[in-house]
């Protein structure tokens, strides 16, 4: 029995120890980096979600936030031809009407700026860009990005971001994985970025039933 305490009584000891040395690294994380840096789940406060509304009232209702979420990375994927670009037309045409700066970054080379007017977006005001590889195109939007002043940015589509590597190979190269290298390098540049601006980055991305085709 005494020999039962003794354990209890040092598992105790142990947990203070414990505790001390957390709360003495968790003072250390805030004095480096700032209050709010870490904290317990129960102490965050509840954060608004600035948004963006799609167009669709029954798609901002499904979202759960009344739209797409400033200062996140979106993407939308699907088939061909299912209405990914006119979704991210209509997002583009909501922002504007908060008086809020939208840019195309057209990878495609197939954005229609008279359909792009019938659903409602500003043509004039539109940034649109249409870049030679996939290295310039997410340059452009990193660039977008640190500006500070672009609400939403459409990327159309992942699908079409050829690599450099890839635009001066030959015809038919198989090369596995450069494209996502390349997302993957720039999604995590620019993640903190988009938070800290609150810019909305739309993807849009393709599903395909084999690698590379």
């Amino acid at each position: 029995m005494a020999k039962r305490k003794e354990q209890k009584k040092e598992k105790r000891e142990e947990r203070g120890k414990e505790s001390r040395h957390l709360r003495e690294a968790i003072e250390e994380i805030k004095q480096r980096f700032g209050e709010g840096a870490i904290m317990k789940l129960k102490e965050a406060r509840p954060v608004d979600v600035d948004v963006i509304p799609t167009g669709s009232i029954s798609l901002d209702k499904v979202l759960g936030v009344g739209g797409i979420p400033r200062g996140r990375v979106i993407e939308i994927y699907g088939p061909e031809s299912t209405g990914k670009s006119t979704l991210a037309l209509h997002i583009c045409a909501e922002a504007q009407k908060k008086d809020g700066v939208a840019a195309f970054v057209d990878v495609e080379h197939a954005l229609d700026p008279d359909y792009a007017k019938r659903i409602g977006v500003n043509i004039d005001d539109l940034l649109i860009s249409q870049p030679d590889s996939g290295e310039q195109a997410l340059q452009i939007v990193e660039t977008l990005v640190h500006s500070g002043e672009v609400d939403v940015i459409i990327v159309d589509s992942v699908a079409a971001l050829a690599p450099k590597a890839e635009i001066a190979g030959e015809m038919g190269d198989f090369r596995i994985g450069l494209q996502a290298r390349l997302m993957s390098s720039a999604l995590r540049k620019l993640s903190a970025a988009i938070a800290k601006t609150k810019t909305a980055v739309v993807f849009l991305n393709q599903t395909r039933m084999k690698i590379g085709v």
